[in-house]
């Protein structure tokens, strides 16, 4: 398989029709992303379900960029036959159990650096970032974003969960950056959506270290908003959109607020990537047989398969 023609032909699809029941509509993007608009709450709800492996493969980064378009598009409304919806929350999740992601394919990152292709790591950097930025700004719409966390959250799984207004966790959920432990960094938002949260000192102790922290650490440390009992992050959810009903304007404009204040243009991100990619084209075989190390570990995650 030629990897920069695979990467290069991310590019926009039509739009998927959803399906309507009585208090959802559904959208299949394919066996590995699934959306769901709930009604009475006004959320759209996403499901990762990548395979084999639960990272960010090509394939779901062309459903993640056929979804945000989606989000684009509609400008916070699904119209249907007979009513108009207002989209006020989206909500990033997994389907894996006990895995809300890994992060980066590693695997694709061995072949490419092994191959010394620049491309296609930096349209691959490219692809994640888009995704993420758009998320990161609340598609310019007033849309509260929320990452539900149920599991480990790693690397670019991390990236994404930290690109969301807020972040729930369920008490199980481990959180960190692995990439130091084969010479690497993580570099599609780490830094820029990181240090947004904690500061300069703290973002450099946490990406350096290589440490796994549990979901109560990220919470003392303030990078996360919230921490529940297992099983119940769907509820907590649940609970906060409702909870915010009445003040979901102002809220919302105070999202908007804070991403003036805390500023990010896109080719900061991008600027990152190029760097990213510069550090990956220098690794060593050392260092690569450690990157496979994580490989296996991906590969013994069990995924489910879509009916």
């Amino acid at each position: 398989m030629n990897m920069r023609v695979a990467i290069e032909s991310l590019s926009p699809s039509n739009p998927i029709a959803g399906t309507e029941r009585e208090d959802r509509i559904d959208y299949l993007f394919s066996p590995q992303l699934a959306a769901s608009y709930n009604k009475s709450q006004h959320a759209m709800w996403l499901r990762l379900n990548p395979s084999p492996r639960p990272c960010f493969n090509l394939d779901l980064l062309q459903d993640l960029h056929d979804y945000t378009s989606l989000l684009d598009e509609s400008k916070a409304n699904i119209i249907t036959s007979t009513e108009i919806l207002p989209i006020e929350y989206t909500v990033l999740a997994s389907s894996t159990p006990g895995v809300f992601n890994l992060g980066g394919d590693l695997h694709l990152f061995t072949h490419l650096i092994e191959n010394k292709n620049r491309s296609a790591l930096t349209l691959y950097g490219k692809a994640c970032i888009d995704v993420l930025f758009r998320n990161y700004r609340g598609y310019d719409l007033p849309i509260t974003t929320i990452s539900l966390v149920q599991g480990e959250c790693l690397g670019g799984g991390f990236e994404a969960a930290l690109s969301s207004d807020v972040i729930v966790a369920e008490e199980q959920s481990r959180f960190g950056f692995p990439e130091i432990l084969f010479n690497l960094f993580p570099g599609m938002g780490a830094y820029s959506f990181l240090s947004r949260r904690c500061g300069q000192k703290l973002t450099d102790e946490i990406i350096s270290s290589g440490k796994i922290y549990t979901a109560q650490e990220m919470f003392d440390l303030g990078i996360i908003d919230r921490v529940v009992e297992t099983g119940l992050g769907e509820r907590a959810i649940i609970e906060l959109i409702s909870s915010r009903r009445r003040s979901h304007n102002g809220l919302t404009g105070l999202s908007s607020a804070r991403r003036r204040t805390h500023r990010l243009e896109y080719q900061e991100l991008f600027d990152i990537v190029e760097t990213w990619v510069d550090c990956a084209l220098r690794l060593t075989s050392r260092d690569l047989k450690l990157m496979q190390r994580l490989v296996n570990r991906q590969n013994d995650i069990p995924v489910i398969k879509a009916a």
